[in-house]
């Protein structure tokens, strides 16, 4: 079977990165955007070349707003074309697009949905290996021809991808919990540091830095994604509210009988949840040690750490590196199976590497 033709509406860091992939497996796919800024720079990254032929395979990769829209005009604009998109909510688009298009027309589009991102967007933020080892949810319906589904399963796994078929429901029920929620949760964390003294902020480490990360993501986008799924997120954010109205309560009264109880409850139901999220490549969780490594903040100090970690045979299940306030060093935090943590650490005691 021959490779599709493949036509990527939309040159931001989803359609620019999806058009790098396409193009590392030898598939150039064209790349059109209503900005020809960021088209010409798609291009020249690599990511693909101008419209020139009707295409087999379209992905729409443009904001939520305009998805389903930019939907209805591919599928009336190329009538043999399979038709899919990358938005993040999918009940809301596929109800928009049926109400417009015909039922020969709706069967021709598949939502999907890579479950990959950055902070920033752009095609200047795009990556090749983006969707590598990510779940690709597809959402296939009974009037879907199979054939097209495969494609679009084909094409993710092609990618490196891992492809999920849920329902439209299912998928976004599931996008609000996993993403969702915790783009809100830490928007709100991070917005109580506008607050913030220069002295309590200079205290700040790791932690502070994990939780609040995904706050500095782009706050047009996700008003977008947050109207759209509104119905699927507005439950747990009223479960939030009771379990925090309860937190509330207990630590203003901690001389109650059963306050401290009921602390320890909520933090110990978080150590639960931590744990039924898979680990690397969808697999069980897994503990891995911790072992901190001082290293100098200059240029190649890290590299070097890495090689010789390395040429050890180790290998690094994570990493974190964390710069320690006033101090011209870094603290990089290697995450390895216990079994590898006692010959790590004394490899790096031996040839003379500063540990925590």
């Amino acid at each position: 079977m021959s490779d599709p033709k493949v036509l990527i509406i939309g040159a931001g860091l989803l359609g620019t990165s999806l058009g790098l992939a396409l193009s590392r497996q030898g598939v150039v796919p064209a790349i059109e955007d209503l900005s020809k800024a960021n088209q010409r720079l798609a291009i020249e990254y690599g990511a693909g070349v101008k419209p020139f032929q009707e295409p087999d395979l379209v992905f729409v990769c443009v904001p939520p707003d305009f998805t389903a829209q930019a939907v209805v005009n591919q599928l009336k604009k190329y009538p043999k074309a399979i038709v899919t998109d990358v938005a993040s909510v999918k009940a809301f688009i596929l109800q928009e697009v049926a109400s417009q298009v015909t039922l020969a027309e709706l069967a021709r589009y598949v939502g999907s949905h890579p479950m990959a991102g950055r902070e920033k967007g752009g095609p200047g933020s795009a990556r090749a290996d983006l969707f590598f080892a990510r779940p690709w949810v597809i959402t296939p319906r009974v009037d879907n021809d199979s054939l097209a589904v495969a494609l679009i399963r084909d094409t993710a796994s092609r990618l490196g991808a891992l492809p999920i078929e849920l329902s439209v429901e299912r998928h976004d029920s599931a996008v609000a919990l996993v993403s969702h929620l915790p783009q809100l949760l830490s928007s709100l964390l991070a917005a109580r540091l506008v607050a913030g003294s220069e002295e309590q902020l200079n205290l700040a480490g790791q932690g502070l830095r994990d939780t609040a990360r995904i706050a500095s993501s782009d706050s047009d986008l996700w008003i977008q994604i947050i109207s759209q799924n509104a119905p699927q997120i507005l439950p747990l954010l009223v479960d939030l509210q009771s379990d925090l109205n309860q937190l509330v309560a207990s630590i203003a009264n901690l001389d109650e009988v059963g306050a401290l109880a009921r602390v320890h409850s909520i933090l110990d139901a978080g150590n639960r949840g931590v744990a039924r999220i898979p680990g690397k490549h969808g697999g069980k969780f897994l503990e891995y040690q911790l072992v901190t490594v001082v290293i100098d903040d200059s240029p190649g100090a890290l590299a070097g750490l890495l090689v010789f970690i390395g040429e050890i045979g180790v290998n690094i299940e994570d990493l974190k590196l964390e710069h320690s306030p006033g101090a011209a060093i870094g603290l990089v935090e290697l995450q390895v199976l216990p079994e590898s943590a006692g010959r790590l650490v004394e490899k790096l005691s031996e040839n003379g590497w500063r540990l925590v």
